[in-house]
């Protein structure tokens, strides 16, 4: 393993059970073993023993994770996913698991939010899995913190061996020149990336290279991920929605080098932006092609209420000139309030901005 993530092991932690009861809240024993007027027989002594073994049980682990910070909505999360857990058997199955967390100095609250979010960590191999995961996860993020906060995003990093994937993916990047930054980021963004193969990771890579993108560049790693992120079927499917868009094969190769996460944009949404921008009458599909970036923005939230803002502005003669492509679209919301709406607002009131564009001002404006 990689010495920038070596961490020294720790403690312990795994199993399953039944469903006895309507909840995990009320484990009260069925009520047809005490509303009989007559003694239990012979043969239903033993069910009604096995029963209350039971219920007891379920009612230590159900304490046990209370008392260790879990909230109702937590542990009814974890039930859900697995119920067989209230059966469990507390002291070699669960309690070494919940000790593994509190060793390497996660809170309670750290570790009720990772449970909840990721039940199966539950039942995992505590030394095969847990110990060595967790460590390889705090050598790379540097705190507790920063791996709580992956974990919550995502429970793959608990279920897949890293030493087989993340580490030999990490190291791959950073041969290629790539930051531990940007890797960083990325794993925090698209969490499964870099739980990819290896070898399928290094295949996305030659293919990014191939259209052009260089090792080192920063755009690299967007790349790789972009082309991973579809199967090569998919990935041959974009190339010629981009045709029928209207990109030669000199616009695909530049596009992907200035802006691959484009490519990750659904093919309906790429025809959703150019209807929109297109019949504005102000911009065409050149404006797009030469910013590929703009398949991100969303069509509801972005490219709407703008062109609809710019129109009122113009019919009104407020605006003599529209402002470029590349302003109306990548200008954040907060500076097109200012600029556009702000100064203007008894002429667009009826328009509605995105809530973070007004900054605590009231979202619809008042027309007067």
């Amino acid at each position: 393993m990689a010495a920038f993530v070596r961490q020294k092991s720790i403690p312990l932690f795994t199993k399953k059970p039944s469903s006895l009861c309507k909840s995990i809240f009320d484990f009260s024993i069925s009520p047809r073993l005490y509303n009989s007027t007559t003694a239990p027989s012979r043969e239903t002594q033993p069910v009604i023993n096995s029963d209350l073994n039971k219920t007891e049980k379920s009612d230590i682990v159900i304490s046990f994770f209370k008392e260790g910070g879990f909230s109702s909505t937590q542990l009814g999360k974890i039930v859900k996913y697995k119920p067989s857990l209230v059966s469990a058997n507390l002291e070699k199955s669960i309690k070494p698991k919940i000790k593994i967390f509190q060793d390497l100095g996660f809170s309670g609250n750290d570790i009720a939010d990772i449970a909840s979010h990721n039940p199966s960590i539950l039942f995992r191999s505590a030394n095969n899995i847990l110990i060595p995961s967790l460590s390889v996860l705090r050598g790379l993020l540097g705190s507790n913190e920063e791996v709580a906060k992956l974990l919550k995003k995502s429970g793959w990093f608990l279920v897949k061996d890293l030493e087989k994937t993340l580490l030999p993916n990490v190291d791959f990047l950073k041969s290629c020149c790539v930051t531990m930054e940007q890797i960083i980021r990325t794993v925090n963004s698209f969490p499964r990336f870099l739980l990819q193969n290896p070898e399928n990771i290094r295949k996305c890579a030659s293919k990014a290279e191939e259209m052009g993108v260089k090792r080192g560049s920063k755009m690299f790693i967007h790349a790789v991920r972009t082309v991973a992120s579809m199967s090569d079927e998919t990935w041959e499917m974009k190339l010629q929605a981009f045709r029928d868009l209207g990109f030669s094969e000199d616009d695909i190769l530049r596009a992907f080098r200035k802006s691959a996460p484009a490519f990750a944009v659904s093919v309906e949404k790429m025809n959703k932006v150019k209807e929109v921008v297109v019949s504005s009458g102000k911009y065409d599909m050149a404006c797009i092609i030469s910013h590929p970036i703009s398949f991100i923005c969303s069509v509801e939230k972005r490219y709407k209420p703008r062109l609809q803002v710019l129109r009122i502005l113009e019919s009104k003669n407020l605006i003599t000139k529209w402002p470029s492509f590349s302003t109306m679209y990548s200008i954040s919301d907060e500076q097109f309030f200012d600029k556009f709406v702000g100064p203007y607002q008894h002429q667009v009131g009826h328009v509605l901005m995105p809530k973070c564009a007004t900054r605590g001002k009231k979202t619809r404006l008042n027309e007067s």
